[in-house]
Order: structure tokens, then C-alpha cells, then sequence
């Protein structure tokens, strides 16, 4: 990948994926923040009705889904900078044609 871009190319790759890291490091420090607030004001006001009530699993489960496919974006389905080129220059071709 690397030998097909120039130098700008490859520093803006690696600026766009320490971004994308950091905003994944973000929504799951508040994801763990939130739940753990969560968690904590339900033992706190419901824990006596037993496992019944747990309330909190709907935001911990639904949101965890969605932290989960954020890491998935972010460090297993990686997007780079020549495959979004090359399908630029794919769309780029298919209006010269038209």
C-alpha cells in the first residue's frame, strides 16, 4: 500500500486513523463511564427487586453493540487512503464514459 502513495498520502492515512483510534478510545471511556454511573444508581435504588429490574442492561447491551462495530471500523475493516482512490478514479471513469 505504502510504496503507491506519496509522503503527503501516507502522513494523512496515519493522521486519519490516530484520529479515528482517538474517537474510539472517547466513545468507549464514555461508555464505560455511563454504565458504570448506571450500574451504580441502580444497586443503589433497585437492587432489592433482584435480577428482575435490571433496567441498565438495555443501555449496556444496545450501546456496547454499537462500541463493538465501532471497533470493528476502526481496527479490523480498515479503510485506506489508495482504496478510496482507486474508487475514485473507478467513479472518475464511469462519468467520463457517460
Amino acid at each position: 500500500m505504502a510504496q503507491d502513495l506519496s509522503e503527503k498520502e501516507v502522513y494523512e492515512e496515519a493522521k486519519r486513523r490516530v484520529k479515528a483510534k482517538r474517537a474510539f478510545y472517547g466513545h468507549l471511556g464514555a461508555y464505560l463511564g455511563v454504565n458504570t454511573i448506571l450500574i451504580v444508581i441502580w444497586a443503589l435504588s433497585d437492587a432489592d427487586m433482584g435480577t428482575a429490574n435490571m433496567w441498565f442492561l438495555w443501555p449496556l447491551c444496545i450501546w456496547g453493540a454499537v462500541v463493538f462495530l465501532n471497533f470493528l471500523q476502526v481496527f479490523v475493516f480498515k479503510t485506506s487512503a489508495q482504496g478510496e482512490k482507486a474508487a475514485i478514479d473507478k467513479e472518475m471513469e464511469k462519468i467520463k464514459k457517460e
